[in-house]
């Protein structure tokens, strides 16, 4: 398989056609650096999810020593379809390693994508990382790769991560039923939340100013 994805198409029209890599980069702002998973994270994922015991979540999918092999080959394979970009997010005061996230279901003649997989060790919680990580992959959607849709999707009785994303401003459009089967064995129903490229800019300013109002 490819490391790096070749050249992706997002956007044509008569006289444009706009090439974009989907291809790992470092995104970094004031509080926090996403930069690019590899397996060298295996074991600082793993201490990170052990501030809180995250893996004993029932909600979402968070790997223990035992996981966290095949979870990063899951998010390397697909990146190397280039239908993933998966980041480890990096507390800049600390420069430890407090989380993961990363793009998925990138559809490229659709201009789209998905963000998910994200999760941070207890401390790092309620905390600017995780608006700021927002803020930079958000910007790189919009800006960069110039999508018209991002997709938030997460587990119907995950209610802490559904507050978080509607505070971001992003539209709940449904449910889906019966989407997922989790390792538990539980058939979980999804949410689907969205931001389209004309709310961007009302989402961006309402991102920044969480930053600006809680500076540590």
């Amino acid at each position: 398989m490819l490391e790096h994805p070749i050249l992706i198409i997002l956007h044509r029209s008569d006289s444009i056609i706009k090439i974009v890599n989907i291809s790992p980069i470092t995104l970094e702002g004031r509080h926090v650096v996403l930069s690019p998973l590899t397996h060298a994270h295996a074991e600082l994922l793993v201490a990170a999810a052990s501030d809180g015991e995250l893996w004993n979540t029932t909600v979402t999918i968070i790997p223990d020593s035992n996981g966290i092999t095949s979870y990063i080959e899951a998010a390397l394979a697909g990146q190397s379809r280039g239908k993933e970009l998966p980041f480890v997010i990096i507390n800049k005061s600390s420069n430890e390693v407090v989380g993961t996230t990363r793009f998925y279901e990138i559809r490229s003649n659709d201009r789209a994508a998905a963000i998910g997989y994200t999760w941070l060790a207890k401390s790092a919680q309620r905390t600017p990382i995780n608006t700021e990580a927002k803020l930079l992959l958000l910007t790189h959607a919009f800006e960069t790769w110039q999508c018209v849709r991002v997709e938030l999707i997460t587990d119907v009785l995950n209610e802490q991560s559904r507050a978080a994303i509607l505070r971001l401003g992003a539209k709940q459009e449904g449910i889906l039923r019966r989407h997922l089967t989790l390792p538990s064995g539980r058939i979980r129903d999804s949410v689907v939340f969205s931001i389209i490229d004309s709310e961007w800019p009302e989402v961006k300013a309402r991102l920044a100013a969480g930053l600006e109002a809680h500076p540590e």
